[in-house]
């Protein structure tokens, strides 16, 4: 048996590089920081923006389950994350004061301070829904409504009764989505119409809205509902539907974007705005707050030579090959012969649909400046 010097010298070994990352990774202390609530958990339901470990659990062999996903932060041990790094979820733990937050999957971590029920490549309509509209879930299906069933057999499993539940869950944050990008994604990627498309988003919007009803009646008290980013302005969709003229201001807005993607994105969060607007009407007790997914991302590229990120980059894959946007929807990141350029904190996007730890890093500040105040804590 060790003795008890070493074994307390093995555990400091193990701790403090944890503790110097995330004293080094956390924002500097503010009262616009999520740490004024308080929170003492985190809950995630959502997609492969938020995912810090299910897909892969569900399939080790998807690319994300190897570098150069993670290599940035998690260096040989990526973790599903589908980025070369942290995820906006882990700046808002370490923002909050909490650990990263687990994958649910992992049967063997730690729930004590909330878990993640994200999955990369999951829709806001189940697969079903999507099947009838002759729609494929490309990667998982575990759509929004299996998240949630989740969520309930994990409360389940925690909790008396809802009086317990509402008691253990009342300093917890709940954040739902980005979740419904997948649902037009696929649909286009498909051969669906931007106009068949758009048919869509009363339907994603209310899967969205009763995904935001169940988890107030587990006991939420505090949610976050995120909106999509401008989807126009991402590697894939630049490629996928490169018009022949890259510089027809009919199809591309001043920063590059395809306005028609754009304002497909634009519509939803107008809709999920709204929604939340009814939400709160109907639920006085609890605070919902917008997530600006899309304007974080705005601001990020308004701003992006001051941030230190490369002008001749902004629209390219770190991560990819070949085309205008170093995309390739046939070779993508995580395959053979796809490289990976050598300095990704000068890039946004990291594979050409998803973006770099420091993008995130980025959007999340963005974030918590902008939601910290209308969640309604103090000091």
């Amino acid at each position: 048996m060790a003795s008890s010097s070493s074994s307390s010298s093995s555990i400091t070994s193990f701790v403090f590089p944890f503790l110097f990352l995330f004293l080094l990774l956390s924002p500097s202390s503010n009262a616009d920081s999520l740490k004024a609530c308080n929170f003492d958990g985190i809950y995630q339901l959502g997609d492969s923006i938020s995912d810090t470990g299910n897909l892969i659990r569900e399939n080790p062999n998807t690319p994300f389950s190897h570098l150069p996903y993670g290599q940035t932060f998690f260096n040989s041990t990526p973790t599903g994350r589908c980025s070369n790094g942290l995820l906006i979820i882990d700046y808002f733990a370490l923002d909050a004061r909490l650990p990263l937050v687990n994958p649910y999957l992992n049967k063997d971590a730690l729930t004590r301070h909330g878990i993640n029920f994200a999955v990369a490549g999951s829709t806001a309509l189940s697969s079903e829904l999507l099947s009838k509209k002759k729609i494929s879930s490309l990667l998982t299906n575990s759509s929004l409504d299996l998240q949630l069933d989740w969520m309930f057999s994990h409360f389940n499993s925690i909790c008396y009764d809802q009086k317990d539940c509402d008691e253990k869950l009342k300093n917890a944050l709940f954040l739902v989505g980005e979740i419904g990008a997948n649902d037009y994604n696929y649909a286009l990627l498909q051969g669906k119409t931007i106009e068949e498309v758009k048919e869509m988003v009363p339907e994603v919007v209310q899967a969205i809205k009763n995904a935001v009803e169940r988890v107030i009646s587990y006991g939420a008290t505090r949610v976050v509902v995120s909106g999509n980013f401008p989807i126009g302005c991402f590697p894939i969709s630049l490629t996928v539907f490169q018009t022949n003229n890259t510089t027809d201001y009919d199809e591309y807005d001043e920063y590059h974007c395809l306005k028609s993607l754009n304002a497909l994105a634009s519509y939803h969060n107008d809709q999920i705005k709204q929604v939340i607007e009814v939400l709160k009407k109907e639920n006085l007790h609890t605070v919902i707050v917008y997530g600006d997914y899309y304007n974080a991302f705005l601001w990020i590229l308004r701003r992006a030579s001051m941030l230190g990120f490369d002008n001749g980059s902004l629209q390219k894959s770190c991560c990819g090959i070949g085309g205008d946007y170093n995309f390739d929807l046939k070779r993508t990141c995580g395959n053979n012969g796809v490289g990976v350029c050598p300095n990704p904190d000068k890039v946004i996007s990291w594979d050409g649909v998803h973006l770099t730890q420091k993008a995130y890093k980025y959007i999340a500040d963005w974030l918590i400046l902008n939601i910290s105040p209308k969640l309604n804590c103090t000091l």
